[in-house]
């Protein structure tokens, strides 16, 4: 996967990376590596396929349907862990509480979000089921407007009802989680609108994260083989790394030499559970005492 897997050290907040919304460092970036091999693969059901570059119930891409809901949703904070990713030392991304540009990481009923967001925004959706069953990865989708999601799902590109995708699951806005700067609601939508119907063989993002990030940000380095390559027999220069937060002010940092391996190895963590991720960073740990 192109990761580079070097010393295992457990350090404290104070030696690794912040968040900082600045995203810049002054001092020399020191990281700890522990890594997890995993594959990933995104929940499945069965739906029809939508109909291609549009947004159906919609007479435009930027317009919404009135709010349903005039009162708070309820809301619930969930155990979770919690990621900062750098790019370099500049810090593209950020899933921590407390930080004021990530903003509340709590979730409410996904029934409730068409009147959290506007068209253009990202949305994630969780499976909040039985403890003794490992969730899937958690869906990230583009929100089109009249509770309408394009998402990657099931190998194929495609939109459906939020109500119906999501029942009885929840969801958040996570549009400010990626620190770079977003295009315009209506190319948003335009780029997931201009992929409707793609399946598998003719789709260049490995997860719905990739997919609804790129129709966002429009970077090519959330597609696959998207990053710059360096000149042959030059070694690359670009590294990512991704800090997992843990309590007591320590952490663990895992280096990758591109973005599409980072976020496929973040949602393998989302969907093990804190507890579990807990646990493998001690196997890490008393493996590389050993040594």
């Amino acid at each position: 996967m192109g990761n580079q897997l070097d010393r295992i050290t457990h350090l404290s907040y104070s030696e690794l990376p912040t968040g900082d919304p600045s995203g810049i460092e002054k001092d020399e970036l020191r990281v700890g590596v522990a890594y997890f091999f995993s594959d990933e693969e995104e929940d499945l059901d069965e739906r029809g396929q939508p109909d291609k570059y549009c947004v159906k119930g919609s007479s435009s891409p930027a317009q919404e349907s009135p709010t349903r809901h005039h009162h708070a949703p309820p809301q619930l904070v969930l155990s979770e862990t919690q990621f900062s990713a750098f790019r370099g030392q500049e810090c593209i991304f950020s899933k921590v509480s407390g930080d004021s540009q990530t903003g509340d990481l709590s979730v409410c009923p996904a029934s409730s979000l068409p009147a959290l967001c506007k068209p253009g925004d990202l949305l994630e959706l969780l499976y909040l089921g039985p403890s003794d069953h490992p969730p899937p990865p958690p869906q990230w989708a583009v929100y089109v407007g009249n509770a309408q999601i394009i998402h990657l799902h099931q190998g194929q590109i495609r939109q459906d009802s939020l109500y119906e995708a999501a029942a009885g699951n929840v969801g958040r806005v996570v549009s400010s989680w990626y620190r770079f700067r977003p295009l315009g609601a209506e190319l948003v939508v335009q780029n997931a609108c201009s992929h409707l119907g793609l399946k598998s063989h003719e789709i260049c993002w490995t997860n719905s994260e990739s997919f609804a990030a790129w129709c966002r940000f429009g970077k090519r380095e959330f597609k696959t083989g998207g990053e710059l390559q360096p000149p042959s027999g030059t070694p690359s220069q670009q590294q990512y790394y991704l800090k997992i937060h843990l309590a007591d002010n320590k952490g663990h940092t895992v280096r990758f030499q591109n973005l599409e391996d980072l976020i496929r190895e973040k949602r393998r963590i989302d969907a093990s559970g804190k507890l579990r991720v807990i646990q493998e960073l001690a196997i890490v740990e008393e493996d590389d005492s050993k040594e």
